[in-house]
């Protein structure tokens, strides 16, 4: 299909979106709106700094013929920086597609099944009741928070010993399943995330980062090498710390005669006990369930003022966003 026909579609597509809509950028996830469509360009801002910039015709071709001229789609990652918004409008055509597991736009022979990178900001659908995840560190996160509302943390010196064991089996318990959550919510990320771009959310961005692991090979392969390279054997051998642990063993060496020893105390977790846990998860879950009227209300208006703050202390600002609201040069 000629590249004027899919232009003039798009362009009928954009003028059909409803009021509110927004797009997202499939890179670093930044929402923006379309606020005026033309023949030779659209023109866009985007929701952090409400700056208007206009995406070009010709540079709509140029990602156009690199989509058809691909089977399989076209690698995002292959896109400029600032190229990210093309792809999110182009999406918006029936024929076109973001794979964002694949990390691909592609082509189809027919109008896409799914909507792409499109968002209802005004007239988005309302999410279901909520409903209780089955995870662990959900139920413990719940009892933490009861115990450190019923007991005076500021002041840890004043509480009672059996109330510090229970705060530090939480925190321990919130602490471990958390982490192995993150692991599986970071696995899952890895995928959509391209170039060391960082991702927006609310409370914050992540990042693809390479972190880089060295390994000796074998001994005699190592100092082999070394060798061929000029490097004596006696510069580089050092002492094994297992085999000093053996020579220990069999002589009347002290340990501190070999080693610094720097001896700390500290609490460890010892057991815990799940069936009280249990007990008393339930009793909260039935104390929630039995809240209604005009504390029920009052409890709502409270979070979500607290959700609001938390959204204004934590959003994220790009440099680009700085940059212009200050009048700086990038």
């Amino acid at each position: 299909m000629p590249f004027s026909v899919s232009w003039q579609t798009l362009l009928d597509e954009l003028e059909d979106l409803p009021d509110g809509a927004a797009l997202v950028t499939p890179l670093s996830h930044n929402r923006f709106r379309i606020t005026d469509v033309q023949e030779q360009r659209v023109i866009i801002s985007f929701e952090d700094n409400e700056q208007k910039r206009p995406l070009q015709r010709d540079q709509f071709e140029t990602l156009y013929r690199r989509i058809t001229d691909a089977p399989t789609g076209f690698q995002l990652d292959r896109l400029p920086p600032d190229a990210d918004p093309y792809p999110a409008v182009w999406s918006l055509h029936p024929r076109f597609e973001i794979n964002g597991d694949a990390g691909v736009i592609v082509e189809q022979d027919g109008p896409t099944s799914t909507s792409t990178q499109l968002l209802e900001g005004e007239t988005a659908p309302e999410t279901g009741d909520r409903a209780e995840p089955d995870l662990a560190v959900y139920a413990d996160a719940l009892l933490l928070v009861d115990a450190l509302e019923r007991h005076n943390v500021t002041t840890l010196e004043e509480m009672d010993t059996d109330a510090l064991v229970n705060l530090y089996t939480l925190l321990s318990d919130v602490q471990r399943n958390a982490n192995e959550l993150r692991q599986d919510v970071a696995d899952v990320l890895l995928n959509r995330l391209h170039h060391d771009r960082p991702v927006n959310g609310p409370f914050g961005s992540v990042q693809r980062t390479t972190r880089r692991n060295r390994t000796l090979k074998d001994d005699e392969e190592v100092l082999a090498a070394l060798e061929d390279a000029g490097i004596e054997r006696k510069r580089v051998m050092g002492v094994d710390r297992t085999k000093v642990d053996d020579a220990l063993e069999v002589t009347e060496l002290a340990e501190s005669d070999v080693y610094e020893i720097d001896e700390r105390e500290y609490v460890r977790k010892a057991e815990v006990d799940e069936e009280r846990k249990q007990t008393r998860l339930q009793g909260l879950k039935e104390q929630l369930a039995a809240t209604e009227g005009e504390e029920a209300e009052e409890l709502r208006q409270e979070i979500e003022e607290l959700e609001g703050r938390i959204g204004e202390l934590t959003e994220f600002k790009s440099g680009q966003a700085f940059h212009a609201r200050t009048g700086g040069e990038p």
